[in-house]
């Protein structure tokens, strides 16, 4: 059986280190995009398990790649979970509206995200 892919996207180069390190660990194949183009081109190409999404990045925040996900057909269906320092009521509305199954602000634990990724992707 194939590695669950999860595409990890973050601004922050030391996040995509310390996710990348911890998912590779639990037996996942992780893939890393620094910036929002990115992740989109990731994402069509390799069609990931599960997406790890930051909100504030430059060129393209975390919204407008979960909109651009959401409206291709090769991409949306694919869990997207948000990372974000943001604790604004409105933004974890907004990324549930826009269709993300999660919202997890930092500082987070990067065991605690890998084992809600297994709750979300039903792995034990």
């Amino acid at each position: 059986m194939p590695l669950p892919k999860i595409l990890i996207v973050d601004d922050e180069s030391y996040i995509l280190k310390l996710l990348e390190f911890n998912f590779q660990e639990e037996g996942f194949l992780p893939l890393c995009a620094a910036n929002g183009p990115q992740a989109i081109e990731i994402a069509r190409r390799e069609t990931p398990s599960l997406i790890l999404l930051d909100i504030a990045m430059p060129e393209m925040d975390g919204f407008q790649v979960l909109k651009e996900l959401k409206g291709d057909a090769r991409t949306r269906n694919i869990p997207v979970v948000m990372l974000t320092v943001r604790v604004y009521e409105e933004d974890e509305r907004e990324s549930y509206s826009l269709g993300a199954v999660e919202y997890i602000t930092k500082p987070f634990s990067p065991l605690q995200v890998v084992q809600r990724v297994k709750e979300i992707l039903r792995i034990s």
